[in-house]
């Protein structure tokens, strides 16, 4: 089940207390997303010259990269508190009113997977972000009267792993845009060492670059990956983390030099063997190897697209040339291959 992988990027419930310990609390502390950083940089000066409140954010990408951490940091230098909920909270319009009228000036609101507000609660969004004023209607019919409450200046951090999903006039009245990219390895090496220290845990150069090949890309893995690293080095009687420890730790979780785990290769498996290389509807490859159809295209088929492992066409999933050498099968003649015709954008 997708709670028992070590190497998705979503986050348990139960890994919130390890998050916060690791988080870093200022940019300069925070690796990786050089672009990103310098935008928002800048945009926080700005805002902490004029003594105002900051232009609403909106940062976006695969999840595990530090969109939440982010929002940390840009309320740690503003100064202001940091108010965190998530689009399937908030339930009504009533959750959002009471949330936005309970703001100081210059707080943030940080919003997760904003993309799954309901339609009724965004509406009381807009003019919030816009005009820092809360629209609502008092009493039905022809007495009914338009009241306008007004807020406090408030920045608006919306975080997304689907920025598609997004309705535009939503979009358009975010003042900050972006996006967040999966980080190389010395990059996630770098973060793991930090981990470490932090941890106060020794660990060998080898052993860090060792569970950053393994991290998909992703810091969130990544820091899981070193907690598990670390106890076994513990258990086994070692000072410090070594490469053998490393290796042997992320081969008996079964999680390979690419970061490919038994459920990837059992997709990988499906499509080569159990359809022979034929384009394959997701429900029917879903019902294969018993998964849901929702979970493979969210969670598992991402990374495997990034690899070039398969591909989406418009008659199902295929596996790719790269593929098929993963897991040491060679591609029948005519197979791993798209054609001009086919596009690998298209979901099914």
């Amino acid at each position: 089940m997708e709670e028992e992988r070590l190497v998705i990027s979503t986050r348990s419930e139960t890994e919130d207390l390890a998050e916060n310990i690791l988080r870093p609390k200022s940019m300069d502390g925070f690796i990786g997303q050089e672009k990103v950083k310098d935008n928002i940089a800048i945009s926080v000066a700005a805002a902490n010259m004029r003594k105002d409140a900051m232009d609403h954010v909106l940062l976006y990408g695969p999840a595990g990269l530090g969109k939440t951490t982010l929002a940390h940091i840009i309320a740690n230098e503003l100064g202001s508190s940091l108010k965190i909920t998530s689009g399937p909270a908030i339930e009504r319009a009533g959750d959002l009113a009471a949330i936005l009228t309970n703001l100081n000036e210059r707080d943030v609101l940080f919003i997760d997977e904003i993309h799954r507000l309901n339609h009724n609660v965004e509406e009381i969004l807009y003019p919030a972000m816009e005009d820092f004023t809360l629209d609502f209607i008092i009493g039905k019919g022809p007495s009914a009267k338009n009241v306008q409450l007004p807020l406090p200046k408030f920045t608006l951090i919306g975080a997304t792993t689907r920025a598609g999903m997004l309705s535009t006039p939503l979009r358009d009245r975010f003042g900050v845009i972006c996006r967040l990219e999966t980080y190389s390895v010395p990059e996630l090496k770098e973060i793991v060492v930090r981990a470490a220290e932090m941890l106060e845990t020794k660990i060998e150069d080898e052993a860090a670059t060792e569970v950053a090949k393994r991290s998909r890309g992703t810091p969130r893995i990544a820091n899981r990956l070193l907690r598990r690293v670390r106890d076994y080095a513990v258990v086994k009687g070692h000072k410090a983390v070594l490469l053998s420890d490393a290796k042997s730790a992320l081969s008996m979780m079964e999680i390979d030099e690419l970061g490919l785990d038994s459920i990837d290769v059992k997709l990988l498996r499906a499509l080569a063997e159990k359809f022979g290389g034929n384009p394959t509807g997701l429900d029917t490859l879903a019902a294969s190897i018993n998964e849901d159809a929702g979970t493979i295209e969210d969670v598992y088929e991402p990374y495997l697209l990034q690899l070039g492992f398969i591909a989406r066409t418009p008659r199902g999933r295929v596996i790719l040339k790269k593929g098929y050498e993963h897991i040491g099968l060679t591609a029948p003649a005519g197979k791993g291959q798209i054609s001009m015709f086919d596009d690998k954008n298209e979901n099914d």
